[in-house]
């Protein structure tokens, strides 16, 4: 009989489920949930870069596509399952009480959006970002950032975390201890939901709490106390040890077991990350740069832990051992909106037209509906193929990526997009490629700030839903960095990333290597660059950075 694991991967709108064989990574079948309260655009409020997600639109998703992932599977599949792993976006806490229930799901918080899990995206801990950069830099004592790139961003943990205490006193007397949602999936599945015995991510804790080995764990009690007595003792309710992908976390508890339909004999891995379980679905090695490329990027590269040493790269969003792959040192960047500003222009472009369809009294109600999703539809579509004709610099407009601020390099998400040039003669497709320009040209940043700091980049692997469906960006993005880039064949890396580590924790492979060479999928496609539009760029990129310092340079100003 053939053997199985489950690749479990939550991302921003959705989470997908899919059934791999072992043998060869093949995928069986699969299933995706959209989460209905996020797409109803409930407890968020994106004018104050609030972005909350319910505890139940994770629940509801997980039973959801797994036991239709196993509807679709051949009979008898679920009884050869070996293995479950997980993968979420990140940094996203929860509230938690002691038994390590979220918050939001008590009655008294369930529609409180501070007792949420605070999606990586929300930006609402700006200022306490900023106030842990400025107390590590100067209590006198570790600085607890430099393995975070020497920056600490309000995307991540702890200045979520200090925030959603300040606001909300209800929070502040309920949450006993805080849980990423990588982790709690993977406690929810064993069935041991204790903030202090379940496992914690490695990659998660790395990256995002400032933990590591030389700091014996987490940042100091009297670090965390000295940058806010509102967090003194929870170091001590949180976690010391942390694990890497390939470890068990659990079997699959009977309560979980029967809602799915699996055995209790299933082993549950540790959770991870999207972004770096996705590297390993799409193959990284090392000096390769792994890409997925979303509403978001998320940029991922190991290498070997010999090569740093006593080196930290500045301004990246951490060095962690083994957050990717065992024994390597795994170093994450990225932009805080790729997909995104994309999505942002055409909502720009739409909404108004939405609004006058549906007061028309030439349409009815189902011809009004179906124009509207016509247009949605086509809207991206068109702006690429119109943009697509014109020559590089010629509408003389340039644009600024930070949209949702800057993650990568240095981490600043109070900056702003800005978009310049602008004429009577400017048009749709003209400033659609100027925000496209300056997505690539955010990339390029990232490159070049690894290579600045003595990482070399040997090649570059692209994932996710803009790599596969948008040719009109992967090549421009080729273009002004200046490399091929190799896409991945799966059509859902990050959950077959989870399924390949969920192999080793099932005992099918010893090692992620192994993992990744019986059940990568290859590659379906590359992008080359054209040498006379890589030195076309090098102008416009020019402009972009002229442009990014004098914004950033009046935003301290302001």
């Amino acid at each position: 009989m053939a053997k199985y694991t489950l690749g479990v991967d939550y991302g921003t709108d959705s989470v997908r489920t899919i059934l791999a064989d072992v043998s060869d990574g093949k995928e069986i079948a699969h299933s995706v949930f959209y989460y209905p309260r996020w797409k109803a655009g409930l407890f968020c409020d994106p004018a104050k870069n609030r972005f909350r997600q319910h505890p139940l639109d994770y629940l509801e998703g997980l039973e959801k596509t797994i036991q239709e992932t196993l509807s679709k599977a051949p009979a008898g599949a679920a009884k050869e399952v070996v293995a479950i792993s997980v993968d979420t976006t990140g940094s996203t806490p929860v509230a938690v009480d002691p038994s390590g229930t979220p918050l939001a799901l008590l009655p008294a918080f369930a529609e409180n959006p501070n007792a949420m899990f605070i999606l990586w995206k929300d930006h609402t801990g700006t200022a306490e970002a900023e106030e842990i950069n400025q107390v590590a830099r100067t209590w006198g004592g570790t600085d607890f950032t430099q393995y975070e790139g020497g920056i600490y961003s309000s995307e991540w943990f702890w200045a979520k975390i200090l925030h959603a205490l300040r606001v909300d006193p209800s929070i502040r007397n309920a949450a006993y201890s805080w849980v990423e949602h990588c982790d709690w999936i993977p406690a929810l599945l064993t069935g041991n939901t204790d903030p202090l015995t379940m496992k914690r991510s490695r990659c998660a804790a790395g990256h995002k709490a400032m933990w590591h080995a030389d700091f014996e764990g987490l940042p100091a009690e009297t670090f965390l106390v000295k940058l806010d007595p509102l967090l003194a003792g929870l170091r001590d309710r949180l976690y010391t040890e942390t694990h890497t992908c390939e470890v068990k976390a659990g079997n699959l508890s009977p309560e979980w077991a029967k809602k799915l339909g699996l055995p209790e004999t299933v082993s549950v891995g540790v959770g991870s990350f999207d972004a770096h379980i996705g590297a390993l679905g799409g193959e990284i090695k090392p000096y390769y740069l792994s890409k997925i490329m979303g509403t978001s990027t998320c940029d991922i590269l190991i290498a070997p832990n010999e090569f740093f040493g006593e080196k930290f790269v500045k301004g990246i969003c951490g060095q962690v051992d083994g957050s990717v792959v065992p024994g390597m040192v795994g170093l994450e960047a990225g932009q805080s909106a790729f997909g995104d500003v994309y999505a942002w222009f055409k909502k720009m472009l739409t909404a108004p037209a939405e609004a006058l369809i549906n007061r028309s009294v030439l349409l009815d109600d189902q011809q009004k509906a179906a124009l509207i999703d016509e247009i949605s539809d086509k809207m991206i579509p068109w702006l690429s193929e119109e943009a697509s004709k014109l020559e590089i610099g010629e509408t003389g407009i340039i644009a600024l990526d930070w949209l949702n601020g800057r993650r990568t390099p240095d981490a600043d998400q109070l900056l702003k997009g800005a978009i310049a040039g602008l004429n009577l003669g400017s048009d749709a497709p003209g400033i659609f490629r100027a925000l496209v320009e300056a997505t690539a040209f955010g990339s390029k940043k990232i490159i070049d700030r690894f290579v600045e700091e003595g990482v070399p980049i040997e090649g570059i692997i692209a994932l996710g839903g803009v790599a596969k469906k948008s040719p009109f960006v992967m090549q421009v993005v080729a273009d002004v960095i200046g490399k091929p880039i190799l896409v991945a064949s799966s059509e859902q890396a990050c959950a077959l990333g989870s399924a390949m580590a969920a192999a080793v924790v099932g005992g099918i492979y010893p090692d992620i290597a192994s993992a990744q060479q019986a059940m990568g999928g290859g590659f379906e496609k590359e992008y080359t660059p054209v040498a006379e539009n890589v030195r076309k760029y090098q102008t416009l990129y020019e402009q972009y950075t002229k442009l990014g310092e004098w914004v950033e340079k009046e935003s301290r100003v302001s």
